[in-house]
């Protein structure tokens, strides 16, 4: 692997797990303004707690040694969860800043994804 490449995973990475720590952090508090979003949005509030244990889980599935099996599970989770977001908020027509923190977290999911050593790649 090129050093180029090396930097580029690990920054990606990094942002990427502070992004996903910090968001599925602030699901489990459970604050006044995301429970309102999730109800804007049409969902339960209970998913709040489901997508940040998850979230949490993927991050640390992520950065471990090894397991290459379980990190492509936690990048696909991701993906799902924020292309889901940004579908949401697409179906009622938010505003489009709402779109950026999901839009970056997938970009970044991308790139952490595509950059990744050979050691942390299932095939």
């Amino acid at each position: 692997m090129k050093k180029r490449d090396k930097i580029i995973y690990w920054i990606a990475t990094v942002w990427l797990s502070l992004g996903m720590l910090s968001t599925g952090i602030v699901q489990l508090i459970q604050i006044e303004e995301n429970l309102k979003i999730m109800e804007l949005l049409g969902y339960p509030s209970y998913v709040l707690s489901i997508l940040g244990v998850w979230k949490i889980l993927g991050v640390i599935a992520i950065l471990i040694p090894k397991f290459p099996l379980l990190k492509e599970w936690a990048y696909a989770g991701f993906f799902f969860v924020m292309s889901g977001a940004i579908v949401s908020h697409l179906a009622i027509r938010d505003e489009i800043v709402t779109l950026f923190g999901p839009s970056l977290l997938l970009v970044l999911t991308f790139i952490s994804w595509y950059f990744r050593p050979a050691n942390r790649k299932l095939i």
